[in-house]
């Protein structure tokens, strides 16, 4: 198992309630061991890469109403 964590800059988080959306829509994800989101939308991410990807994360994501901005950091 190799956890890898990053931080993403996503777009669609306006409050409190805007948090607790997504992290529904992270909700039960197979490989994902923490999401941790602001008010100013960056969102940490720690997951096994072997059991998900940052692309299957970040598509869930966008489903769920939030878009990447910008990569912030591995």
């Amino acid at each position: 198992m190799a956890t890898v964590t990053e931080t993403i800059q996503v777009s669609g988080i306006r409050c409190e309630r805007c948090v607790m959306r997504l992290a529904h829509t992270l909700e039960g994800t197979d490989g994902l061991e923490a999401a941790n989101a602001t008010l100013m939308g960056q969102v940490t991410l720690s997951y096994d890469d072997e059991r998900t990807t940052r692309d299957a994360l970040v598509e869930k994501l966008a489903r769920g109403g939030f878009r990447e901005q910008a990569f912030v950091s591995n």
